[in-house]
């Protein structure tokens, strides 16, 4: 069994560390966050990683006095922390109401190729595709952008896509009362296609089932129909 070293060890005395990156493999099923993650506000965020990417730009022998550049460091680290990191900070975890289900509908509701933005946490490059997402009604229903708007926050971490599925389907598991979620992802990593091997051709499938959805191979085949029609 492979042992992974301690994040801060340095990467020459770390065998693991070009492995984990290129291999494209997780370590955990959460998001790994330290305690004190949320102890600067937003803009203290801001501030620092603006002066961080700065001295990236500089090292990188970049001329920050150039017009084009000179708003790069604080544009990145508004990115960064307001829109496609946004989805570490649960207060932005999106207002999700369920109601009861009046009609009754006891089948199979399906939202497909909903958009799905994410950035590899190993070399924050975008991840870019779609998901599908199905439940099977007991008791509560969920408005149909809610699915859409669980998967964008989740999406909106450094992520492996494996954990991105399944911490969706945990969250629809536990927003609707009911083990019965499917999600499928279908995803080109840039880490893939821009470096490294570069093949432009190949995306990422994964699958992440609960309930009826994995015991039995009826209904999963009825999903799988569902949205590669």
């Amino acid at each position: 069994m492979t042992t992974l070293s301690s994040p801060n060890t340095p990467k020459d005395s770390n065998p693991d560390f070009d492995v984990l990156g290129d291999q494209h493999v997780g370590t955990s099923i959460d998001t790994p966050l330290r305690d004190d993650a949320f102890d600067l506000s937003d803009d203290a965020k801001i501030e620092a990683i603006e002066g961080k990417f700065r001295d990236i730009m500089e090292i990188m022998g970049l001329d920050l006095t150039d017009d084009s550049l000179s708003g790069t460091p604080h544009r990145v680290a508004k990115m960064y922390v307001k829109e496609i990191f946004a989805g570490l900070n649960p207060e932005n975890h999106p207002n999700v109401k369920t109601f009861d289900n009046i009609y009754g509908y006891d089948h199979m509701l399906v939202e497909r190729n909903i958009n799905l933005n994410s950035t590899c946490e190993h070399h924050f490059l975008p991840i870019v595709g779609v998901a599908h997402v199905a439940y099977i009604p007991e008791g509560r229903v969920v408005g149909l952008s809610k699915l859409n708007r669980i998967v964008d926050y989740y999406a909106k971490r450094p992520q492996v896509q494996e954990r991105l599925s399944r911490q969706v389907l945990t969250a629809l598991q536990n927003t609707l009362g009911t083990p019965n979620v499917a999600v499928v992802m279908d995803a080109k990593h840039l880490c893939v296609s821009s470096r490294g091997i570069q093949d432009e051709g190949s995306s990422t499938v994964t699958a992440s089932y609960g309930g009826l959805f994995e015991s039995s191979p009826e209904v999963r085949a009825e999903f799988l129909q569902h949205i590669d029609g």
